[in-house]
């Protein structure tokens, strides 16, 4: 399956835009690769380098999406759009010489994987979607609940500073934070790698795209809603969510009854970030799926 042995396991390609920067953990392994799409928009490959555990059964490979991490950071905000990127991961799967495989998404990254697979690409087999907010407006209803549930002097110190537009302030970021602690990460403090991932996104692409923080989803996915759509979708999928996530346990199981065959599995003790909060279990999971895919299509192509 793997014929990235001649490819260097590291380097630049070019993508609509400029170029972005690739690394194949895994590079002689023989299974089906397994692409990683992290999350943002915006944020580098960095705070999902924990996936290179599966490296020992598969090549794993992460990239920088322009404009992010090590890739190039052009300053043209036209190319902060869910098509270029997707044009862009198809760029990247033919270079690499990808002929069959995998995908995982996080948050962001599962729509990007999502509007990549309604495309129809040759080779895909299969599709892990973890956190993915699959339409905005209801993630804006979800977050709204969440919010709500917060402590009435969180909510008061928000409140005041967005009617104040003072949401530079100490004060609310720190509410902020509270939130996020909440509903976004439940480890505390916080891995390095993804407090590294908040202080270095880039703001330009994540305004551009979604707004200010996750209550404002302003930029230009606030309309993007694919659940009419997942029907199309005839690769196996796996939905991943955190019972105390902004992409909640009823919220993902709607997304999953709407692609036939589907899976999902709910992270009891995680928000957003299982393969942080809860590893074991997450990987556990993750390679029991794609093993089964494995076996299930090594059985069809055992029949033809």
């Amino acid at each position: 399956m793997n014929n990235f042995i001649n490819k260097p396991s590291r380097g630049y390609i070019s993508v609509t835009g400029g170029r972005i920067w690739y690394e194949i953990m895994g590079h002689d392994r023989q299974g089906i690769p397994l692409i990683v799409l992290q999350g943002g928009p915006g944020a580098s490959h960095t705070y999902m380098r924990h996936l290179e555990v599966l490296a020992d059964e598969r090549p794993v490979i992460f990239y920088d999406q322009l404009g992010t991490g090590k890739a190039d950071r052009p300053t043209d905000s036209s190319l902060w759009t869910i098509d270029r990127y997707v044009e862009e991961l198809g760029q990247v799967w033919q270079k690499l010489g990808i002929e069959v495989g995998h995908i995982i998404g996080h948050s962001w990254g599962g729509m990007l994987a999502v509007d990549y697979a309604l495309t129809k690409p040759k080779g895909l087999v299969s599709l892990i979607l973890d956190n993915a907010p699959l339409s905005v407006p209801r993630r804006i209803d979800d977050v709204a609940v969440c919010r709500a549930n917060m402590p009435n002097e969180i909510r008061e110190v928000l409140d005041r500073h967005e009617a104040a537009g003072t949401m530079e302030s100490e004060e609310y970021q720190q509410a902020l934070m509270a939130f996020y602690q909440r509903h976004v990460c439940r480890i505390s403090p916080w891995p390095d790698a993804l407090t590294k991932a908040f202080s270095d996104i880039n703001l330009d692409i994540y305004m551009t795209m979604q707004g200010p923080n996750e209550f404002f989803f302003t930029g230009n996915l606030k309309d993007y809603d694919r659940t009419r759509r997942l029907h199309e979708i005839k690769v196996p999928t796996l939905f991943l969510c955190g019972r105390h996530g902004l992409v909640p346990p009823d919220t993902s199981a709607w997304f999953q009854s709407l692609l036939v065959g589907s899976e999902l599995v709910v992270f009891e003790k995680s928000a957003e970030y299982a393969f942080l909060e809860e590893p074991e279990l997450y990987y556990r999971i993750v390679r029991d799926f794609i093993l089964r895919v494995e076996s299930r299509r090594e059985g069809i192509t055992d029949t033809l």
